[in-house]
């Protein structure tokens, strides 16, 4: 199946786009897909244990199951002042 992955703030400015398609089994959980997009980008594997995590617009646990076409956005920790 083919899942969109879109990247915000650091994280696209890491991977120098804001978004990647990569390919996975059926059923595969959104923690595959990070493992994924770390191996593909490694620029992005620090951060990928502190992003949260967003299938189809609304937040979502890491074994959430992914099906073909969904978007994850993976959303970087942010702090301000």
């Amino acid at each position: 199946m083919r899942v969109t992955v879109r990247l915000f703030a650091i994280l696209r400015d890491k991977a120098g786009t804001d978004h990647v398609t990569i390919e996975l089994a059926d059923g595969a959980p959104v923690s595959i897909a990070m493992e994924q997009v770390a191996q593909r980008l490694p620029s992005l594997a620090s951060w990928l244990p502190r992003v949260a995590p967003a299938v189809n617009r609304e937040y979502a646990a890491r074994d959430t199951t992914l099906r073909d076409g969904d978007e994850l956005a993976l959303i970087p920790p942010v702090s301000g002042g």
